[in-house]
């Protein structure tokens, strides 16, 4: 049996090395897929029936009829606050019931009041709110949803009539004997069998479409036991030509139109060095979507954890700049229109539409329905090392020494599968980890921390203790016979436990306690991989359909498994600490809500020059739909990067929220150091400007943490009607105040960046050089450079003495980058906390301040004056760009006034104050004289 694990499991690695496409489904290979997109845009068989008509202070409720055949469905609206609106469509009386996704939202979305404005037999009008004249209309033949402002249709359902509901039904062959058939009261009163009316009716001709009861893919057959229950619905967005999100897919920010190829595929999977600029499924799904014009911003929210397809069509789509001016000057009426339809294999239809107006306002509406990105630890904003696998105990020693050699510094040293006692999780290899409490302290010493991978898998084993207790205690996802099921992966056969199950989850929990966590300490945090979930002979290398989770099938809670295994884990680092330290946990698989539990990166890529650019869009699509902690492996997973792609990927890295260098197991060693002294040094510049930075990495984590706001956003989120910016992935923001364009093409000589804002300045981050806003602006480069920018305007924190690890640098001054507007006046921020607890929310232990720069006057003013924390830093100096020449600087503090030492370059109208000595946490004031 071990020598056929060890071909198994050497097969995968072997052969991952490029994706196997005939592995994964298209949407012809996919029948609930193929069935719902023969389905062609046209008159709707549903009707909305008046007369059933309920409206309460929160809901309103309608049922709809599928005039073919005859199967009742219940329409429930809400309007939420906050300017959303919820759209629930299920069966009226199901055979059993539907899954509805639990855990996701963070609360019952708080509502307000509905108010019938008109009704007559073509339907019925609905106030959303009088403040902005937002009405929905409900048409009734065929049924139709139109949310309108004023004169202006925001956005249609149905209007293409693609709504589609598979129902429950009894399978034609078990008919014949109704004995113990459920019985249920019909619409009208009387008791009918279920199947005579519902099922029956349903006919023949579609009881025999392929793939409805059974589905073959492969080799592997999923047995349906419920019949088809796919679900769809189309909505229309007038005015709109750019929707972005539905992550996780390598390709453009801009989502393209899927007229004549494949949908967007919502599935997570383990698809190993993925291709580029295609909709497959990767590790995660968000169901979110993002429709933004020069005048509004609003969102889709699509609530279902079932596999799921998106088709994009645009009437816009494939005219060429000259083709829509000839349009204009021909004086063609056509609207831009983009018509999105969602495609799910089950559950319900429950769709929340934000309706914005401004970017600012969606990403708020969504932070209110699945929550915030949590706010992590300082150090895990800064620099990561992995590979698969640091060998041993000593071999962790010598790389962490090198770093100390060669002065570079990092936080985090990360260990792989390898570490484990046979692919055991929670343990540790006895020979090449012996001693791991000691190896943890070693790098505690230096104030830096270690990750460790602890995957879902479970190795079948009854010497593993982690086994039996799962086990033992029924925690174990079953088969669709009642089994245990069991799959294929890194430890040979292995379980999955039922992470659906909040006895589970608990139970997961409670083993990374110190007393069951053998080996773990508290500078110890986890990585959860493969938890898509990956089988490695499972069909689409994932887990069956027809597994069971209880009550629910696999098929229904697929793209959630993953989401509920991060947030065990985080709960776990949690309750460890008695609920004091914020936990650190990066996982690979992620749902909507995943944010709140720690960090994704982009999976296996590969050291391409092309999987290098598309880490920006990735990052960007992450960000739109709440999950700022994001990343991509350094250097490319798979293969051996140049130099100059290593060095240019350490540049962009360095400004990407998740810094973390990682590489396979067949691939040479590659620290940073292993390159010659000239590659050394260039990375080493690049690491040492993250740890600069991290002051407003950390700062703009807490606006993410307290608003909802993504970290690293598209320039059309600060600059919404600049429409140059609508198809921009290859730059981007760091908050609003730092403008990144990373060198991503072999061999360039420059770079054109594109500096947004019509009556703006931008100042280069490294020269200070001021440049005009509303340019392309062409920067020459070489190996050295890293083009980023600070917006004139602003007030930027740094700390200028680099150490070893961000820990070293808590209580180091900070540097404050004042950038001067054209009106020369600035504004930012300064938090502080003690970087790794929860003592900001739970004690308000925080240092808050507001910086602002306006007639000639730099100030600190205190935005929390009932919190409460002492930080020794302090201000070693202050640097005015766009500054002139003054005679003095003069400080005012505690009642008293000072001359301060400054010095002036005229060159580049440069202001630096040294040494003006005020703490950080302070108030005060600066004047130029």
């Amino acid at each position: 049996m071990g020598l056929l694990v060890l071909a198994c499991v050497s097969l995968f690695v072997t052969s991952s090395v490029a994706v196997d496409r005939g592995n994964f489904k298209t949407c012809d290979q996919s029948a609930f897929c193929k069935r719902q997109r023969a389905l062609k845009a046209g008159q709707s068989p549903y009707r909305a029936l008046l007369e059933t008509l309920e409206l309460s202070d929160s809901r309103v409720t309608l049922q709809l009829i599928n005039d073919n055949n005859k199967v009742r469905l219940l329409l429930e609206l809400y309007r939420l606050q906050g300017n959303m609106t919820r759209v629930k469509i299920n069966e009226l009386k199901p055979l059993k019931p539907r899954f509805e996704v639990p855990d996701v939202l963070v609360s019952d979305p708080p509502t307000e009041p509905l108010s019938l404005v008109s009704q007559d037999d073509n339907g019925v009008v609905l106030s959303l709110g009088a403040a902005r004249q937002q009405r929905l209309i409900v048409s009734a033949r065929p049924f139709r949803l139109d949310i309108v402002e004023g004169p202006e249709v925001l956005m249609s359902l149905n209007s293409r009539g693609l709504l589609a509901f598979e129902h429950l039904r009894v399978r034609k062959d078990t008919q014949a004997n109704p004995e113990g058939t459920e019985t249920k009261e019909n619409v009208d009163g009387a008791e009918e069998p279920v199947e005579v009316k519902e099922a029956a009716e349903e006919g023949a001709k579609d009881e025999d479409v392929d793939g409805m009861w059974e589905e073959t893919f492969k080799s592997h057959t999923d047995s349906k036991p419920n019949g088809p229950t796919s679900i769809s619905l189309d909505f229309s967005l007038p005015g709109v030509e750019h929707v972005y999100g539905i992550p996780e897919h390598a390709d453009n920010l801009k989502l393209k139109t899927t007229d004549g190829g494949e949908p967007y595929r919502l599935y997570n999977l383990d698809v190993f060095q993925y291709e580029l600029y295609n909709p497959m499924a990767l590790y995660g799904a968000v169901p979110v979507m993002l429709a933004h014009n020069a005048v509004r911003t609003m969102g889709l929210f699509w609530l279902n954890a079932a596999e799921t397809w998106v088709d994009i069509s645009s009437n816009t789509a494939g005219k060429t700049v000259f083709g829509k001016m000839l349009d204009y000057v021909q004086g063609a009426s056509e609207t831009p229109q983009t018509d999105v339809r969602w495609i799910s294999e089950s559950g319900i239809i429950d769709v929340f539409i934000m309706l914005g107006p401004t970017p600012s306002d969606v990403f708020a509406q969504y932070a209110s329905l699945t929550g915030t990105q949590s706010f992590p630890p300082i150090a895990a904003l800064a620099y990561h090392q992995c590979r698969w696998n640091y060998n041993d105990q000593e071999d962790v020693q010598a790389v962490d020494k090198g770093f100390d050699e060669h002065d570079i510094p990092y936080d985090f040293i990360w260990l792989d599968i390898e570490h484990t006692d046979g692919k055991r999780y929670f343990t540790w290899d006895p020979h090449k980890f012996p001693t791991p409490k000691d190896m943890l302290q070693s790098i505690q010493d230096k104030r830096r921390k270690m990750v460790a991978i602890v995957d879902p898998h479970i190795k079948v084993d009854s010497g593993y203790k982690i086994h039996n207790e799962i086990r033992n205690q029924n925690f174990y996802i079953k088969n669709k016979d009642g089994g245990d099921y069991e799959g294929w992966c890194w430890p040979g056969s292995a379980g999955y436990p039922d992470f659906t199950k909040v006895e589970m989850r608990d139970w997961w929990a409670s083993m990374f306690a110190y007393d069951q966590y053998e080996g773990s300490m508290d500078n110890l945090y986890t990585w959860n991989d493969m938890n898509e979930p990956s089988v490695f002979n499972g069909p689409e290398v994932t887990m069956h359909k027809d597994a069971k989770h209880g009550d629910w099938e696999h098929r229904d809670v697929h793209n959630l498994y993953g989401f509920y295994v991060q947030m065990a884990t985080a709960d776990g680092l949690i309750r460890r600490s008695g609920g004091v330290e914020r936990p650190f946990v990066l996982t690979r698989a992620f749902f909507a809500g995943s944010q709140r539990y720690g960090a994704v990166w982009t999976g296996d890529n590969a050291a391409e020059w092309d999987h290098l650019k598309i880490s920006i869009p990735m990052c960007l699509s992450l960000g739109l739909v709440g999950i700022s902690l994001c990343g991509a492996d350094v250097g490319g997973f798979f293969k051996t990067p140049s130099t100059e792609l290593l060095v240019r990927w350490y540049q962009t890295g360095a400004y990407q929220p998740f810094f973390r260098a990682h590489a396979h197991l067949d691939t040479p060693r590659r620290e940073p150091w292993l390159f010659g002294p000239e590659n050394t040094a260039l990375i080493r510049e690049a690491v040492r400007q993250r740890y600069t930075l991290l002051p407003y990495w950390y700062q703009q984590f807490y606006l993410a943490h307290t608003t909802g706001q993504p970290v690293m956003r598209p320039l059309w989120v600060e600059y919404p009607k600049d429409t140059a910016t609508f198809n921009m992935d290859d730059q981007f923001l760091i908050g609003k105040d730092l403008l990144v364009h990373p060198v991503t093409e072999e061999g360039a000589r420059g770079v054109t960046a594109y500096l947004p804002g019509h009556g703006e300045v931008w100042y280069d981050a490294h020269t200070f050089q001021k440049h005009n806003g509303a340019q392309s602006l062409y920067i020459p480069v070489t190996m050295s450079s890293i083009p980023v920018f600070q917006r004139g305007g602003s007030i930027i924190p740094r700390k200028l003495r680099v150490r070893r690890s961000s820990s070293c640098m808590e209580s180091d001054p900070y540097t404050l980058y004042v950038a001067l507007s054209p009106q020369r006046t600035a504004e930012g921020e300064l938090y502080i906390d003690d970087g790794h607890t929860f003592n900001f929310n739970t004690k308000k232990e925080f240092v808050h301040r507001s910086l602002t720069f306006a007639n000639n006057v730099l100030s600190s003013r205190n935005l929390c004056p009932e919190c409460r924390f002492s930080s020794p830093a302090w201000i070693e100096k202050v640097v005015i760009l766009g500054s002139s020449n003054p005679r003095k600087v003069n400080l005012k503090m505690d009642g008293k006034e000072t001359a301060l030492e400054f010095e002036f370059d005229a060159s580049v109208s440069v202001l630096t104050v040294r040494k003006p000595g005020m703490s950080a946490g302070a108030d005060w004031m600066l004047q130029l004289l």
